[in-house]
């Protein structure tokens, strides 16, 4: 796994003094080999056991461990630095900018799937496999993965309550058991009433899986499980294609682990599609 890449999905549950090392390691990667950890530590004004612990935090023996395996990481041109782009350049500026933007979007679903490990994922598609009810929301534009990925679990014969307004899922809550899900999409998790849904869905027994960015957000506190996205640029205009790529994929993977899941949701899929296809002809 690449230290860069490690650095870069963990930097949001990072101290202060931490963060300001990390920007320096993946904006320098390339640089590093000329740093000692004091010279590191006199650049960020900074103590030299902050860089020690900070290599350690993150796995390494010391600093030298971390430095050598960054220096081998940007080697085999893995590093995971935003200015790190395919050296294959064509004529075409369209060919450029879209190369950089498949980067771009390729670094954000490794982080992701970094942070949410295969057995969490495992955890999430089972319940959602063995729910009786699954409620999803998601106001705004986070309301356009949610309706996605419900329509996606009707189709493979899964109840599915699905509301893009509030006050209405509120209502709808009334009807949870013990053992459905609520998937509720915020990509900061912030919206107060999403966490007061949250709470009554709970104290129906059911489970609640957010969705969300990979910070500290109160929707999370109200969760038993959470899908995290890790999706960062400067630009305003393309962090957001990021983040909807990364958490396209990270549901993608789910709905496939459903239909590897049970023969008989495969076969509900497949009816399904054809019955539309019938619609469709006649």
């Amino acid at each position: 796994m690449s230290p860069l890449l490690k650095i870069r999905s963990e930097r949001d549950q990072m101290s202060a003094i931490e963060r300001r090392i990390a920007d320096f390691l993946l904006d320098n990667a390339h640089l590093l080999r000329d740093y000692s950890s004091q010279q590191l530590a006199n650049a960020l004004g900074i103590s030299q056991s902050s860089v020690v612990k900070f290599s350690q935090k993150l796995g390494y023996k010391g600093y030298p461990d971390l430095k050598y395996s960054i220096g081998q990481a940007v080697a085999r041109g893995d590093g995971g630095d935003d200015n790190v782009t395919s050296e294959v350049r064509r004529d075409d500026p369209h060919a450029a900018l879209a190369e950089d933007l498949w980067y771009l979007k390729a670094q954000a679903e490794a982080e992701t799937r970094l942070i949410n490990p295969p057995e969490r994922i495992d955890a999430i598609a089972a319940a959602i496999q063995q729910a009786g009810k699954v409620f999803i929301i998601g106001l705004g534009e986070d309301g356009i993965p949610a309706r996605a990925f419900a329509t996606r679990l009707s189709m493979l014969g899964i109840l599915t309550v699905h509301y893009v307004d509030a006050i209405l899922m509120q209502a709808g809550v009334s009807s949870a058991a013990p053992g459905d899900v609520l998937l509720v999409f915020s990509e900061h998790g912030r919206q107060p009433a999403l966490c007061q849904i949250s709470r009554l869905f709970r104290e129906r027994f059911g489970k609640v899986i957010s969705v969300s960015r990979h910070t500290p957000n109160p929707l999370r506190a109200h969760a038993d499980a959470a899908l995290l996205v890790s999706a960062h640029d400067e630009r305003r205009h393309i962090e957001p294609l990021l983040y909807q790529c990364a958490l396209q994929h990270l549901l993608d993977l789910i709905f496939i682990l459903l239909c590897d899941g049970s023969e008989d949701r495969r076969s509900q899929l497949d009816f399904n599609f054809e019955r539309m296809q019938d619609l469709l002809d006649s």
